[in-house]
């Protein structure tokens, strides 16, 4: 569990005791490295992926990255780190499988000459914990929220399974009734329903239950979140006397969920008075303890259709008294849920659709930096006109990240980035021309620290 009043100091890994020979292992070589590429003149079809740099210097990801690696020396360990960022924002499992994308603009981005080894990326991630990966996620969402990514005191509060394909034995579980059981990884998630962002995660596994998860979750929000009333939605999955106890007696949150439709439950509500609103709908409420529980709750139900044989009935939990009335919680604030839905169909690819390993250090790791760049993919598609915006992840990195052909070469400290055949609809030429003016603007350095201080502006042709 994390103690809000100690922060977890990174541990200092060795990656380049394990490196591949004849690779660099100095920062030196590493210079030298890229700027004898830049030198050369790079072509590629994956420039695209260079408009998330000057998103990474408005998020401040090399600061994130260099305190989670503990590395502020070398700088080849984050460099390791924000390949994988980008792997994730090109939906990728891993970019090291295609040996053809070397030496084609990829890997300058991340500052290295070379596009790093399956080992190399196991070792970094095997060598931080579970606590230094939430730190991560705390430090990207007090960022987030200083730039205005979360708007609202609703939050979406969901587990999320992602297959595995782990050698492991370990339960399995099944999504829905009439599906095959498989192995999967159990992930609990945070997300603003208004703006579609994620605050963080936690995974659960067979030894710990959805509670405990849900508690650490929680944990999590307190070091974020500046203020209390906020309103968590839940799924069934989260209803238990311990999560309800502690919610009631934070006075920080509170929670609106389905409650289990058991023969008590169904009993108590089919006996309220209940309120007509409209055709076929009505709503009532009272007051309703479990036998576990230390303290009562409000319990809504939910009555549809208009003759009494047609009558169905669904429960519903709600803490604390100054939300909105029951019908606005049910009918307005509730639907609201889905956005996290939504967010895993549409940000999935990113590293939330599959698990290769059940190694909680590397899958805490991995997760985290996926977090990274969603966020700097939130920051670019913000650009976007309004129909580009809501291009799920894999369309984004096929058409923008991974589909512009262009070039980059060096003139005095920057670095030109020539763009051709962009589609004009796209508006990306009125946000990143001239990018380091635009940049200066707005209050941030445009000197980039893991490309040596280089500038970086864009041409579209």
């Amino acid at each position: 569990m994390l103690n809000p009043q100690k922060e977890v100091k990174p541990v200092k890994v060795h990656i380049t005791k394990r490196r591949t020979e004849n690779r660099p292992a100095d920062v030196k070589s590493i210079e030298r490295g890229v700027r004898e590429l830049l030198a050369q003149k790079v072509s590629g079809t994956l420039l695209g992926i260079w408009l998330l740099v000057p998103e990474h210097l408005r998020l401040g990801t090399w600061d994130l990255l260099t305190t989670w690696t503990g590395d502020n020396s070398s700088g080849i360990e984050p460099r390791l780190a924000l390949q994988m960022v980008h792997e994730s924002a090109l939906c990728t499992t891993g970019i090291r499988q295609t040996r053809s994308l070397c030496h084609q603009s990829f890997e300058l981005a991340n500052g290295l000459p070379y596009i790093a080894t399956d080992e190399e990326v196991h070792y970094l991630l095997n060598e931080h914990c579970v606590d230094e990966a939430k730190q991560l996620q705390i430090k990207l969402a007090l960022l987030r929220q200083s730039l205005g990514h979360y708007k609202s005191d609703v939050l979406a509060f969901d587990p999320h399974r992602i297959r595995t394909y782990s050698r492991r034995i370990m339960p399995k579980k099944k999504s829905r009734p009439n599906e095959r059981s498989n192995s999967v990884l159990q992930t609990f998630f945070s997300l603003d329903v208004h703006t579609g962002q994620p605050l963080g995660f936690t995974i659960g596994s067979s030894g710990k239950t959805t509670t405990r998860a849900s508690l650490e979750l929680l944990e999590v929000m307190d070091m974020i979140l500046p203020s209390n009333n906020v309103l968590l939605l839940a799924d069934t999955e989260h209803e238990s006397c311990g999560l309800i106890d502690h919610i009631i007696e934070s006075d920080r949150y509170d929670i609106l969920m389905p409650a289990a439709r058991n023969e008590a439950v169904i009993n108590t509500i089919k006996n309220l008075e209940y309120k007509r609103h409209w055709a076929g709908y009505a709503t009532a409420e009272t007051q309703y303890r479990h036998k576990e529980s230390k303290h009562e709750f409000k319990l809504i139900g939910q009555r549809s259709g208009e003759k009494e044989e047609e009558y169905s009935y669904k429960p519903f939990i709600s803490t604390g008294n100054h939300w909105k009335n029951k019908l606005e919680l049910i009918t307005e604030n509730y639907p609201e849920r889905w956005t996290i839905e939504e967010f895993f169909n549409f940000e999935g690819a990113m590293g939330w659709d599959r698990a290769a390993t059940m190694n909680l250090n590397i899958r805490y790791g991995k997760l985290s930096l996926a977090l990274i760049a969603q966020a700097a993919n939130y920051q670019l598609k913000k650009k976007l006109p309004e129909p580009y915006r809501k291009w799920t992840a894999k369309h984004l990195a096929d058409s923008i990240l991974r589909g512009i052909d262009g070039d980059l070469r060096v003139k005095d400290d920057t670095i030109i980035a020539t763009l051709y055949n962009v589609p004009e609809s796209l508006n990306l030429k009125q946000s990143y021309e001239d990018l380091p003016n635009k940049l200066e603007r707005e209050g941030i350095n445009p000197k980039i620290p893991w490309l040596f201080d280089f500038k970086l502006d864009f041409r579209f042709k």
